[in-house]
């Protein structure tokens, strides 16, 4: 029986445990635009890059950080863990020290941190990764994902998908220019062209199903058996599929992945269990592997009826590659059924069959946040489910998400404040026009955006790429209670902050899944201006009721202002202070005084109105009571 025939059989009924899940982290954080890295015979470009990564791998002693037992793979043919750190990767990839410190930072960002067996440069700090350095395993894999391409956008269908992203200004924000329908085309997509969170699983599955024979064949080992040689996986070099997939047991608990695999499960540290020949491996996989919604057995959400793709043995039984012309999933493998199974119900046609969805399904771990329209919003600890957020199709709306996470998404967002709480992995901004951004993270990418100001208390350099025009970024600009609290749990150091060290990658990319203005093919990246000084205003988050003591409680910017930018602030504090000591030391007669409180007041009422700012402090007074309300 082929591997192909084994995965599909027995498809009319749902998987049994272990169910392995695709990890979303890896795709949405991890895609670098780097063509450089993509090679039209994958595996073998990869298998020449191993010797070159293990040639500048250094004996393991010499790394400052210690590696625990269980989190790198050992191999009997190197005599120790094999580790390469920025200058290494520079070399072996031939690339530049900046590129290479960013796949080693962005790797850092998306390794696997759930299961047991962690790696020690998934906890390692923002600014101690390079001393870490990274396992050529987990390196070979992540550079093979490269060749991965998102879900390709619908086309465009006019004003009614414009006005659903892109809403008529009214009277109090008269002042906002309204985008034309080729602004919006060529800048900000609309949601109803936009893949879906759950058309986004299943090219990641599709993906991962159809590439594993190359991702097994780059971690295997030849051993001599009978008269032959046979292909086989270890414990420890299948554990680095973690990077991929996750594993989850009949109690929904994640488990190591090399723990969930019967063939590897309760084996001894000191007594590894014996390799097993990788079509063993990938057979396993293919059984077990299935959208993470199949594993929620008490939600009828449907199942993946028929997902996997056919694997090909060769006549001796070893795994064959994936020609190099498949190197990538085929993007019209994946699409949405105009015709739905119920009303309630979402179909997605993926190779070889069907996979039906509840019209709200959402993806485990993560909050949304979307289609807020002038409207102010806040999101706390209490309110998020999960460690990643994602803030989507917001237009002149207020957005607080005032909570530790690990990822964070901002999509499709226009004329709006969006504050987020401490960020520990990375934070991800695309398609947004006229957005302030106020954020404290170890990492950012900005993608296809205009318009944009970026306040920024960051460890790692932002990255900009894409269709970016008019971008700025300045310092981070506020504060709230929790905040020294939450950059400690998530590990984001408030003394490192490379706001103003630009990164800006390569060529507007004109085959990934969006709308690009057809001029825009040979254009290169543009990136972002740093914001005057004189520009510069701190931002003041409202406090709302707090229950902790005040001995916990952040009353500053805990991130260090520049020198200009300081001073900037300082002189304005000191110009409003002048103004106000003028207004109580003016010698005028009452009449008049009083006459120019009242101008005072009216010019204030008026900007107000004008802003559309009277609207939040309604909002504000609201969510007070509403916040007032929960604490009783």
């Amino acid at each position: 029986m082929s591997a192909g025939t084994a995965a599909t059989k027995n498809t009319d009924v749902a998987r049994d445990p272990p169910w392995l899940h695709v990890r979303r982290e890896v795709f949405e954080y991890g895609i670098l635009p780097l063509p450089s890295l993509v090679h039209s015979d994958v595996v073998t470009g990869l298998r020449n890059f191993r010797v070159k990564l293990l040639q500048q791998a250094p004996p393991i002693s010499t790394w400052s950080l210690s590696i625990s037992s269980d989190a790198s793979y050992t191999s009997p043919a190197s005599g120790g863990r094999k580790r390469v750190a920025t200058a290494g990767i520079a070399t072996a990839l031939e690339v530049t020290e900046a590129h290479a410190q960013l796949m080693l930072d962005t790797l850092a960002s998306v390794l696997n941190e759930e299961g047991g067996v962690v790696d020690s440069l998934a906890i390692a700090p923002a600014t101690e990764i390079d001393s870490v350095g990274v396992d050529v395993d987990d390196l070979l894999i992540f550079l093979y994902i490269q060749t991965y391409r998102r879900v390709p956008s619908r086309p465009h269908r006019g004003a009614a998908d414009v006005a659903d992203v892109w809403p008529s200004t009214s009277a109090i924000d008269r002042f906002l220019p309204s985008p034309s329908p080729m602004q919006v085309r060529s800048s900000t997509v609309s949601r109803r062209s936009m893949p879906g969170q759950a058309e986004e699983e299943v090219n990641q599955l599709t993906y991962v199903q159809k590439h594993l024979p190359n991702l097994l064949s780059l971690l295997a080992e030849t051993t001599e058996e009978g008269e032959g040689c046979c292909k086989v996986i270890t414990a420890k070099k299948f554990e680095h599929l973690g990077l991929l997939l996750k594993a989850k047991n009949a109690s929904l608990e994640y488990v190591p992945l090399s723990q969930a695999a019967p063939f590897f499960a309760n084996s001894d540290p000191d007594m590894p269990a014996a390799p097993v020949p990788v079509t063993q491996v990938l057979e396993w996989v293919q059984q077990h592997i299935c959208a993470a919604s199949e594993s929620l057995r008490a939600i009828p959400v449907g199942k993946v009826e028929k997902v996997v793709t056919d694997i090909h043995l060769s006549e001796s039984g070893s795994v064959e590659s994936v020609p190099s012309e498949a190197a990538d999933v085929t993007m019209a493998d994946v699409s949405v059924s105009s015709v739905n199974v119920a009303s309630s119900a979402q179909t997605i046609l993926v190779p070889n069959g069907v996979l039906h969805l509840s019209k709200d399904w959402r993806p485990e771990g993560t909050t949304f946040v979307d289609g807020v329209m002038r409207a102010s919003v806040l999101r706390r600890e209490d309110d998020i489910k999960g460690d990643s957020v994602k803030v989507s199709h917001c237009h002149d709306a207020v957005v607080y998400v005032l909570a530790p996470l690990k990822y964070v998404s901002v999509f499709g967002c226009s004329d709006s404040i969006i504050v987020l709480g401490a960020v520990g992995k990375a934070v991800r901004v695309e398609y947004c026009e006229r957005v302030q951004l106020i954020v404290p993270t170890a990492r950012i990418t900005i993608a296809n955006c205009r318009e944009c100001t970026f306040y920024l208390g960051v460890n790692q350099r932002p990255l900009f790429t894409g269709d970016n025009h008019n971008l700025q970024v300045a310092p981070y600009n506020t504060f709230y209670p929790k905040l020294e609290a939450h950059l400690a749990q998530v590990g984001v150091d408030a003394t490192v902050n490379r706001w103003d060290r630009l990164l800006t990658l390569g060529m507007v990319d004109p085959h990934d899944a969006f709308i690009h203005p057809a001029d825009c093919t040979d254009t290169r990246s543009e990136g972002a201006t740093l914001l005057s000084p004189e520009k510069f205003m701190t931002f003041s988050v409202p406090r709302w009721n707090e229950a902790d003591s005040e001995m916990l409680l952040t009353r500053a910017n805990p991130f260090l202002l520049p020198k200009p930018y300081l001073l900037a602030q300082q002189h304005r504090c000191k110009a409003a202070e002048n103004l106000k000591q003028n207004l109580k030391t003016i010698t005028l007669e009452e009449g008049k005084k009083r006459g120019v409180i009242l101008a005072i007041h009216g010019h204030f009422r008026d900007w107000l109105f004008a802003s559309g700012n009277i609207r939040q402090i309604y909002e504000l007074q609201a969510l007070d009571r509403l916040d007032s309300v929960g604490m009783e």
